[in-house]
């Protein structure tokens, strides 16, 4: 209510800035590996559990998986700490048992994003398998009977009837991924973040965090956080269509 407009100085400065190409492509390089690698594997999962006719396995399993979902991240980050650990950590004692020599994963950059999207397939597969298992649910018993009076085998009624009867759910969420694929969590990168493996660990959620509330610049911080609002909700918008024209399936 009185301060001056200065338009877009701040969104120029943040894109033409040479820290802030860095950032953007480790946001979109890591959201990308977050994709393709953490999205399926709750689908799978679910597939593999609605086929397990041992009951008791099956919740074994279930528990298994959906618990690590309630650890906080400040454990989370402890523990994968403590597992790869170079003197006592599992992950090195048992490369040593092979003769490797050991590695120092936290003091290497290019461990960071194996490490970070591993991690946060452990922890969160088994609450994001729970939608396909509801979707699974609903398959009617019918069609599976048909598929097998058939003479359909098991993988032939998964690819079948199973999938074509969850698609319109495994769609949906591949939506809301695209639109989640630079709004990477800030408490686990920042955690995980060291002078080592900042070149690449380095995130907008962390660099609006640091030249924002650390630094003092907000209005900078704030274009770069508009910035990654922005492009979320084009991509979200952009694979909605896209969605929509191949497959009939959207969000709006």
């Amino acid at each position: 209510m009185g301060s001056d407009w200065v338009g877009l100085k701040y969104i120029m400065q943040f894109l033409t800035s040479p820290s802030s190409v860095k950032v953007i492509r480790n946001t979109f390089i890591l959201g990308f590996y977050q994709l393709v690698f953490t999205f399926p594997i709750p689908i799978i999962l679910a597939i593999a559990l609605n086929e397990c006719r041992r009951v008791r396995f099956k919740k074994f399993v279930q528990m298994i998986t959906y618990a690590p979902y309630f650890i906080s991240t400040v454990i989370l980050v402890g523990i994968l700490m403590q597992v790869t650990d170079m003197r006592t950590g599992i992950m090195n004692r048992i490369i040593g048992i092979f003769g490797i020599a050991p590695i120092n994963f936290f003091g290497d950059k290019d461990m960071f994003r194996g490490l970070f999207v591993g991690s946060g397939i452990w922890q969160t597969m088994g609450y994001s398998a729970v939608i396909y298992i509801a979707s699974l649910a609903g398959v009617s018993p019918e069609l599976k009977e048909a598929a097998i009076c058939d003479g359909a085998s098991r993988m032939q009624r998964i690819r079948h009837v199973d999938i074509p009867a969850i698609f319109p759910t495994i769609v949906t969420m591949f939506i809301f991924n695209c639109g989640n694929i630079i709004n990477i969590g800030f408490e686990k990168v920042y955690l995980m973040q060291n002078s080592v493996n900042l070149p690449k660990s380095e995130l907008i959620a962390t660099f609006v965090y640091k030249v924002g509330l650390s630094n003092g610049n907000y209005s900078f911080a704030t274009a770069a956080g508009l910035f990654n609002s922005v492009v979320s909700f084009v991509l979200l918008v952009f694979v909605n269509q896209i969605s929509k024209k191949l497959t009939d399936t959207s969000l709006f």
